[in-house]
């Protein structure tokens, strides 16, 4: 590996700037500057050698060197086209060896692809906006493809989203869909010193661990939609969210007393388990 040092700014701007490159705010791009940080996330992954294991943006590859060092070979998502180059500069030697391997493009389009390939269970992570990881974690549930082990690194309120509980204030549809798959557990949290460009709102890093027993449900599917369908708004009872997914001629009052749910309560209420419930009781109805 010929790494820079990530630690220092001035140097990661430098080599920006040799190369005629600026950082893209709509990518989200921040890199993290504090190695402790860098090497608990890598830890909390407990990577062996040559397992395999995903990273979704690596940038100019800080956690991507942290997690090589460990043994395991990486596959890193890429989509800034500045940051490809470099990377395969930077990592030369690991690409020809077969220890890394960088797919080019949005993760979100091509994925799928690389998941049907893989061989064994893979480990993720990723330093990720809101928007992607919502929209990747029920991409990955609607297509019933989990991960072994995910390691995120969020902003603070998207972690503390993902890890809510029931009737709180920060539980949504997102906390629903990442417990649906995964058992998730907050790790550290990083203030705006820990990276560069200084983010405005602090950083945490979320673990998800693949349920031993997954929840039952007929059609992830169906339930990544109900949920959001009951989500949507959130002042309404679900009797009144969920009447666009209703068959013609179920009327709410009896879906809900086939559920054995109180047609009254909102969806911030609701466990993951009643949502499976109402999945199945949906899907049932649309199948009758």
């Amino acid at each position: 590996m010929n790494c820079p040092d990530y630690n220092s700014p001035a140097e990661l701007k430098k080599i920006l700037e040799e190369h005629g490159f600026s950082m893209q705010k709509k990518f989200g791009q921040n890199f993290m500057l504090n190695p402790n940080a860098r090497q608990k996330i890598a830890s909390l992954l407990q990577l062996s050698k040559d397992e395999e294991v995903w990273e979704v943006g690596p940038g100019l590859g800080c956690m991507t060197a942290e997690f090589l060092n460990s043994g395991a070979k990486v596959k890193a998502f890429e989509i800034d086209k500045g940051f490809i180059q470099l990377l395969h500069g930077i990592f030369s030697d690991e690409e020809k060896s077969g220890k890394l391997a960088i797919v080019e493009g949005d993760v979100l389009k091509n994925w799928l692809g690389e998941y049907k390939k893989a061989q064994s269970p893979i480990k993720l992570a990723g330093n990720l906006p809101y928007n992607i990881a919502a929209t990747f974690i029920a991409d990955t549930i609607e297509k019933s493809c989990p991960f072994d082990r995910c390691v995120f690194t969020v902003q603070k309120e998207v972690a503390d989203r993902i890890c809510a509980k029931p009737s709180s204030e920060d539980y949504s549809s997102f906390s629903v869909l990442c417990q649906f798959a995964y058992d998730v557990k907050p790790s550290i949290e990083l203030g705006p010193g820990n990276f560069w460009p200084k983010p405005r709102v602090a950083s945490k890093a979320v673990l998800l661990e693949r349920k031993a027993s997954p929840v039952e449900c007929l059609s992830p599917e169906l339930f990544v939609k109900l949920v959001h369908t009951l989500f949507s708004s959130r002042r309404k009872t679900i009797q009144n969210n969920i009447k666009p997914l209703l068959p013609k001629g179920l009327s709410a009052a009896d879906f809900f007393a086939t559920a054995g749910i109180s047609p009254s309560e909102r969806a911030e209420n609701l466990t993951v388990a009643q949502f499976a419930t109402l999945t199945d009781t949906l899907a049932n109805a649309m199948h009758s």
